[in-house]
């Protein structure tokens, strides 16, 4: 578990706060790792039934994300929408921690 437990602290560390482009590649990039993670988490036996409600918080952040990418929206609109995800992706590896 440690090692798994090392990989998510990483993966929370890296979550930036700030808009950017290269910002918003880095969430996606992050997100990809965190749902790899996850699936590796509910291979095991131990995790299985523990991680699959974390898949369903995946869908909105990716869609809050591309929302904060929109060419139509406003900077101040896209820090907020990119801030909202981060402050979401944040609260769900918290939640991971805890198992």
């Amino acid at each position: 578990m440690n090692e798994i437990k090392e990989k998510i602290k990483e993966l929370f560390d890296r979550i930036p706060r700030r808009h950017t482009t290269d910002n918003v590649k880095e969430m996606y990039s992050i997100l990809d790792a965190y749902e790899d993670l996850l699936k590796s988490m509910e291979a095991d036996a131990r995790y299985e039934k523990q991680v699959a409600r974390f898949f369903e918080e995946l869908d909105p952040i990716r869609a809050t994300i591309k929302k904060s990418n929109d060419n139509k929206a406003s900077k101040k609109t896209k820090d907020v929408l990119f801030d909202e995800a981060s402050g979401a992706l944040k609260d769900t590896i918290e939640e991971l921690l805890q198992l």
